[in-house]
């Protein structure tokens, strides 16, 4: 059958590819990195002026159509159990499917298994997989 292709192949552009950092991280060590509103009264970040850094806002949001996408044009769906993998069954082109991650390696064969008769795409098929030759 061969790999499976998502419904629509959209390109995703993205407004800016560059994290938003904090005013005076590379100042001082103490600043994490991660991103915080500035409350000063005298702040030129707060206040917008010219040669600082940018804030966050709403217009930096990504399309609608193409929000949450990975690169191969599919949506992620968090798997548990065969009972949520059914639930993809009739949207396989628009998501794939993902084994959550404290799934045990013995219930991940059976998931990739009914995953491929189905034909969902599974994105970490090849995680927690040992091979058969070592035991």
């Amino acid at each position: 059958m061969g790999a499976i292709k998502p419904v629509v192949r959209r390109k995703i552009v993205k407004k800016r590819l560059k994290k938003f950092t904090r005013h005076q991280t590379d100042r001082y060590h103490k600043i994490s990195s991660s991103w915080r509103k500035p409350h000063g009264i005298d702040n030129r970040v707060r206040r917008r002026f010219k040669g600082q850094r940018k804030m966050p806002g709403v217009g930096y949001g990504s399309n609608k159509k193409t929000k949450h996408l990975m690169p191969d044009g599919f949506k992620k769906f968090l798997v548990y159990n065969i009972k949520d993998l059914e639930v993809l069954l009739m949207s396989n082109r628009r998501y794939a499917a993902e084994i959550a991650h404290g799934v045990s390696s013995k219930k991940r064969k059976v998931i990739v298994e009914r995953a491929q008769q189905l034909a969902i795409k599974v994105t970490n098929a090849n995680a927690k997989l040992r091979s058969e030759e070592n035991e």
